[in-house]
């Protein structure tokens, strides 16, 4: 009798690398952040508080992974960087001011 499982739990959720991991919690804090905190009339203190969280975040994310981050993943990053600044103008005009 076979006394292995047959299905086996990957580790590092589901294999995702830490990189795309910490692009998709960016995007998700960052537009949530700014649909919330930013308005016609100004951008809330709070606002200032939970970016540099996530800069933090990131620093010591990055820091963790260090041997991970080649250099496609250090474009990707960058350019989701830049894709977050558009998406800032973006979700704080779209609200018809």
């Amino acid at each position: 009798m076979n006394t292995n499982p047959v299905f086996n739990r990957r580790h590092n959720h589901n294999n995702t690398p830490a990189s795309i991991t910490l692009i998709i919690t960016n995007f998700i804090v960052f537009g949530v952040a700014t649909q919330v905190l930013t308005s016609c009339t100004g951008i809330k203190s709070f606002y200032w508080v939970v970016l540099a969280g996530l800069a933090a975040y990131n620093f010591f994310t990055i820091r963790k992974y260090r041997e991970e981050y080649d250099k496609p993943q250090v474009i990707a990053y960058v350019v989701s960087l830049v894709v977050m600044i558009g998406l800032y103008f973006a979700l704080r005009y779209s609200q018809h001011c």
